[in-house]
Protein backbone atom coordinates (compact mmCIF):
# COMPACT_ATOMS: atom_id res chain seq x y z
CA UNK A 1 0.00 0.00 0.00
CA UNK A 2 1.00 3.64 -0.36
CA UNK A 3 1.78 4.24 3.32
CA UNK A 4 4.07 1.21 3.59
CA UNK A 5 5.76 2.14 0.34
CA UNK A 6 6.43 5.70 1.50
CA UNK A 7 7.66 4.44 4.87
CA UNK A 8 10.15 2.20 3.05
CA UNK A 9 11.55 5.24 1.25
CA UNK A 10 11.76 7.33 4.43
CA UNK A 11 13.37 4.57 6.51
CA UNK A 12 16.52 4.88 4.40
CA UNK A 13 17.08 8.42 5.68
CA UNK A 14 19.16 8.61 8.86
CA UNK A 15 17.09 10.88 11.09
CA UNK A 16 13.41 10.21 10.52
CA UNK A 17 10.57 9.95 13.00
CA UNK A 18 6.98 9.19 12.08
CA UNK A 19 4.70 10.19 14.92
CA UNK A 20 1.03 10.19 15.58
CA UNK A 21 -2.12 8.37 16.42
CA UNK A 22 -2.11 5.11 14.46
CA UNK A 23 -5.28 3.86 16.20
CA UNK A 24 -3.74 0.37 16.32
CA UNK A 25 -2.36 -1.49 19.33
CA UNK A 26 0.66 -3.60 18.51
CA UNK A 27 0.70 -6.26 21.24
CA UNK A 28 -1.16 -7.42 24.34
CA UNK A 29 1.01 -5.00 26.32
CA UNK A 30 -0.58 -2.07 24.49
CA UNK A 31 -4.16 -2.46 25.73
CA UNK A 32 -5.59 -3.09 29.18
CA UNK A 33 -8.37 -5.42 27.98
CA UNK A 34 -6.78 -7.53 25.24
CA UNK A 35 -9.15 -10.50 25.58
CA UNK A 36 -12.26 -8.34 25.36
CA UNK A 37 -11.06 -6.45 22.28
CA UNK A 38 -8.72 -8.67 20.25
CA UNK A 39 -10.21 -9.41 16.82
CA UNK A 40 -13.51 -7.83 17.91
CA UNK A 41 -12.75 -4.11 17.95
CA UNK A 42 -11.22 -1.77 15.38
CA UNK A 43 -7.62 -1.06 16.32
CA UNK A 44 -7.12 -4.54 17.77
CA UNK A 45 -7.75 -6.63 14.66
CA UNK A 46 -5.03 -9.00 13.46
CA UNK A 47 -5.20 -7.46 9.99
CA UNK A 48 -4.43 -4.02 11.49
CA UNK A 49 -1.72 -5.31 13.81
CA UNK A 50 -0.07 -6.90 10.76
CA UNK A 51 0.63 -3.40 9.40
CA UNK A 52 2.56 -2.43 12.52
CA UNK A 53 4.35 -5.80 12.43
CA UNK A 54 5.44 -5.13 8.82
CA UNK A 55 6.76 -1.68 9.65
CA UNK A 56 8.73 -2.95 12.67
CA UNK A 57 10.04 -5.95 10.72
CA UNK A 58 11.19 -3.62 7.91
CA UNK A 59 13.42 -1.72 10.33
CA UNK A 60 11.28 0.96 11.95
CA UNK A 61 11.77 1.15 15.71
CA UNK A 62 8.84 1.60 18.12
CA UNK A 63 10.77 4.03 20.29
CA UNK A 64 8.38 4.12 23.26
CA UNK A 65 8.50 0.32 23.51
CA UNK A 66 12.27 0.36 23.08
CA UNK A 67 12.58 2.72 26.05
CA UNK A 68 9.95 1.20 28.35
CA UNK A 69 10.67 -2.45 27.67
CA UNK A 70 8.08 -5.22 27.94
CA UNK A 71 5.70 -3.55 30.42
CA UNK A 72 1.95 -2.98 30.24
CA UNK A 73 1.37 0.40 28.57
CA UNK A 74 2.15 3.18 28.94
CA UNK A 75 -1.25 4.06 27.52
CA UNK A 76 -1.88 7.15 25.44
CA UNK A 77 -5.66 6.90 24.90
CA UNK A 78 -8.65 6.24 27.17
CA UNK A 79 -12.29 5.98 26.17
CA UNK A 80 -14.64 8.64 27.48
CA UNK A 81 -17.05 5.84 28.39
CA UNK A 82 -17.20 4.33 31.83
CA UNK A 83 -14.25 4.91 34.10
CA UNK A 84 -11.55 3.97 31.60
CA UNK A 85 -9.34 6.93 32.49
CA UNK A 86 -9.81 6.57 36.24
CA UNK A 87 -9.00 2.85 36.05
CA UNK A 88 -6.15 3.36 33.56
CA UNK A 89 -7.95 1.00 31.18
CA UNK A 90 -6.26 2.48 28.15
CA UNK A 91 -4.68 1.74 24.81
CA UNK A 92 -1.19 2.56 23.53
CA UNK A 93 -2.04 3.77 20.03
CA UNK A 94 0.17 6.85 19.65
CA UNK A 95 3.65 6.17 18.36
CA UNK A 96 7.10 7.44 17.54
CA UNK A 97 8.38 5.13 14.80
CA UNK A 98 11.99 6.03 14.11
CA UNK A 99 14.69 5.07 11.67
CA UNK A 100 17.33 2.92 13.42
CA UNK A 101 19.85 5.77 13.58
CA UNK A 102 17.29 8.12 15.10
CA UNK A 103 16.05 5.49 17.55
CA UNK A 104 19.59 5.23 18.95
CA UNK A 105 19.32 8.89 19.90
CA UNK A 106 16.19 8.37 22.04
CA UNK A 107 16.87 9.11 25.69
CA UNK A 108 13.56 9.16 27.56
CA UNK A 109 9.84 8.68 27.13
CA UNK A 110 6.94 10.25 28.98
CA UNK A 111 3.18 10.14 28.49
CA UNK A 112 1.82 13.51 29.56
CA UNK A 113 -1.29 12.07 31.25
CA UNK A 114 -3.64 14.47 33.00
CA UNK A 115 -3.76 14.17 36.79
CA UNK A 116 -7.47 13.37 36.80
CA UNK A 117 -10.47 12.97 34.51
CA UNK A 118 -11.61 16.59 34.98
CA UNK A 119 -8.21 17.91 33.84
CA UNK A 120 -8.23 16.04 30.51
CA UNK A 121 -8.27 18.10 27.35
CA UNK A 122 -8.51 15.11 25.01
CA UNK A 123 -9.04 11.36 25.04
CA UNK A 124 -5.34 11.15 24.10
CA UNK A 125 -2.29 12.11 26.13
CA UNK A 126 0.83 13.43 24.38
CA UNK A 127 3.66 10.94 23.93
CA UNK A 128 6.91 12.83 24.50
CA UNK A 129 10.28 11.38 23.64
CA UNK A 130 13.55 13.22 24.13
CA UNK A 131 16.21 12.64 21.45
CA UNK A 132 19.86 13.75 21.69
Amino acid sequence: DLVTSRMSELRELPNVIITGDLNIVHTELDIKNWKGNHNKTAGVLDSEIAYVDRWIESGWVDVARQLTGPVQGPYTWWSYRGKAFDNDAGWRIDYHLASPAMAQRAQSVHVDRAVDYASRYSDHAPLRIIYS
